[in-house]
C-alpha cells in the first residue's frame, strides 16, 4: 500500500529536523537565561549552566547524523529534508556563535566571518539551483562542520572543565578551545572559496540555454560544441540524480547523440536505462509502436510521431523520462512546409507528453549537435516539474 503524501513528507528524517530547528530557540535561552535569579541555588545552577548548555548543543548537533542516516538507511530522501537539513545546520551554528559573542565569550568579528560565508554560500546555491546544478560538498565543509561543534563545544565549557579538570587546566583548555575554533574559521573560509570554484560556471551566461529559455515555437540555437554538449549531459544527470529520475532516448535523425552525451559521462549507468536508434519508419512502428498508416501519409517529421516515440521508449525502457527527437538534418529531405533543419523533440514522463518545434540553422552536424542540445535542455525542464 502506497504511502500518503503526509506519510512521505513526515519521515522519522524530517521529523528529526523539525525537532533539530525547534531545538534552537530552546538551546539559546538555556544559554543566555539567567540562571542564578531562576534557581534557589545560584552556585550549583552557574555551575550546572555551562554543561547543560553544552548537552543540549551536543544533543542538537548529532541529531544531525542522525537525521541524514536514517534517510538514506530507509531511502526517504525528500525535497523538504534536502532543503531543511542544511537550514537546520546553519540555524544552530549561527545561533550559538551569536549567543556566544552576547555573553562575551567570543568577539563580533568570529560571528560576522560566520555569517559572510554562510549567506555568501547560500546566495551561490541558490544560484547554482537555478541552472539547474548542484554544488557537492567536499571534505572541506565536513571538516569545518566538526571543527566548529568541537570549537563551540569548548568555548561553552572553557569556564567549567578547570574546575573539573583542576586549575591547572585553565589556560591549556582556553588555548585549546581557540585552537580549534581558528582552525575551524580557516575551514569556513576555505569550504567557501572551494565552493566559490566549483561554482565557477554559474556566473557564466550560457547562450544555449539562454536561447532555449526563452523559446518560442520555431526557434534556432547558437552554434553548440561537443563542451557544451558535455556540460549540458552532466547538468542534466546531476538533476536527474537529484530526484531519483531515470532516462531514455528514441533518436531518429542524431542517429543515437543523445544517449551518446549521457552515457559519455561517467557513473551515468545509475540513471540512463537505454535508448533506440528508429531511423527507419519500420524500427519507429515497429518497435516504439508509432502507427504505421500514419507515418505513410503524413511522414516522420510532426509532432505526433515525436509523441509516440517518446511514449513508446518510455513503455519499452520502463524509465521515468524517455525524450525522442525526429526531424530533417539535411542536406537534403526538405519537404513542403518542412525546410532542413525543422525538428520536433518530445519529451513523455508521468504528467504526459511535451513536445517543442525547432527550426535550426547550419549543415548537418549542426543540427544535430542542436537537436542533441536541445533534447538534453527540454530533459532537463521536465526533470524540474518532477
Amino acid at each position: 500500500m502506497s504511502k500518503t503524501p503526509a506519510a512521505r513528507l513526515w519521515t522519522p528524517a524530517n521529523v528529526i529536523t523539525v525537532i533539530r530547528i525547534l531545538g534552537v530557540p530552546f538551546f539559546v535561552v538555556v544559554m543566555l537565561a539567567p540562571w542564578e535569579s531562576l534557581f534557589t541555588h545560584s552556585d550549583a545552577a552557574l555551575m550546572a549552566k555551562p554543561w547543560v548548555t553544552a548537552a543540549v548543543f551536543l544533543i542538537l548537533s548529532f541529531s544531525d547524523f542522525l537525521d541524514g542516516y536514517l534517510a538514506r538507511s530507509r531511502n526517504e530522501v525528500t525535497n523538504f529534508g534536502k532543503f531543511m537539513d542544511p537550514l537546520a545546520d546553519k540555524l544552530l551554528v549561527i545561533a550559538a556563535f551569536l549567543a556566544m559573542t552576547e555573553t562575551g565569550l567570543l568577539p563580533a568579528w568570529v560571528s560576522l566571518i560566520v555569517l559572510f560565508r554562510e549567506f555568501l554560500v547560500s546566495g551561490l546555491r541558490m544560484m547554482a539551483a537555478s541552472k539547474g546544478l548542484v554544488i557537492a560538498a567536499s571534505w572541506y565543509g565536513k571538516a569545518k562542520t566538526v571543527s566548529q561543534m568541537i570549537a563551540i563545544t569548548l568555548l561553552i565549557l572553557v569556564d567549567a572543565l578547570p574546575s573539573l579538570l583542576g586549575q591547572q587546566f585553565a589556560q591549556p583548555v582556553f588555548y585549546l578551545a581557540w585552537f580549534v575554533l581558528i582552525v575551524s574559521l580557516v575551514l569556513t573560509i576555505l569550504s567557501m572559496a572551494d565552493y566559490f570554484w566549483k561554482s565557477r560556471d554559474v556566473f557564466v551566461d550560457d547562450p544555449v540555454k539562454q536561447e532555449f529559455a526563452l523559446a518560442a515555437e520555431t526557434v534556432d540555437l547558437p552554434a553548440v560544441s561537443k563542451e557544451d554538449l558535455t556540460r549540458i549531459a552532466e547538468e542534466t544527470l546531476t538533476m536527474a540524480r537529484s530526484k531519483g529520475v531515470t532516462l531514455g532516448t528514441a533518436e531518429s535523425l542524431t542517429g543515437g547523440m543523445i544517449a551518446s552525451s549521457l552515457t559519455g559521462i561517467a557513473g551515468s549507468s545509475d540513471t540512463v536505462i537505454g535508448g533506440v536508434v528508429s531511423y527507419a519508419y519500420s524500427a519507429k512502428a515497429g518497435i516504439l509502436g508509432v502507427d504505421m498508416n500514419a507515418l505513410k501519409s503524413q511522414g516522420a517529421v510532426n509532432d505526433w510521431t515525436a509523441q509516440q516515440m517518446a511514449h513508446g521508449a518510455r513503455e519499452k525502457l520502463d524509465c521515468t523520462l524517455a525524450v525522442a527527437v525526429t526531424g530533417i538534418a539535411g542536406p537534403g529531405g526538405a519537404e513542403e512546409g518542412k525546410p532542413v533543419g525543422t525538428v520536433w523533440t518530445s519529451v513523455a514522463g508521468p504528467n504526459g507528453c511535451v513536445q517543442r518545434r525547432f527550426a535550426f540553422s547550419g549543415d548537418r552536424e549542426s543540427v544535430r549537435m542542436k537537436t542533441t542540445a536541445a533534447a538534453l535542455l527540454l530533459l532537463q525542464e521536465n526533470i524540474t516539474e518532477l
